[in-house]
């Protein structure tokens, strides 16, 4: 859950421009298209090194969301609102993304 109305990004090691994106970059995606009142985007990669994911250089991240955006949505159509922001970079930039929704607007 997300206590407070922050928006903050966390980037552990930095992000290739060829491989994938910064915690920042994936942030201003999902800002871009949900207007969220409250956004932490934890770069995770590190966590997963020699994964088979992690090889070709795609990201691992969790997302903390909540957005006026999900008022009246069930929870899969949330988490559908999340990817589609960031479809283009599936698989190929973003290997896994963990999606952390703040229930309690709506």
């Amino acid at each position: 859950m997300i206590n407070s109305p922050s928006d903050r990004s966390s980037l552990e090691p930095s992000a290739s421009a060829a491989g994938r994106p910064s915690a920042d970059e994936v942030a201003a995606r999902i800002r871009n298209k949900l207007a969220p009142s409250s956004l932490e985007v934890i770069d995770e990669s590190h966590l997963h090194a020699g994964h088979a994911g992690a090889s070709g250089g795609a990201g691992h991240y969790r997302v903390r969301i909540a957005s006026a955006a999900f008022i009246g949505r069930s929870l899969l159509a949330r988490h559908r609102l999340v990817y589609d922001a960031l479809a283009d970079w599936m698989p190929h930039r973003i290997h896994a993304l963990a999606i952390e929704i703040d229930r309690s607007q709506g």
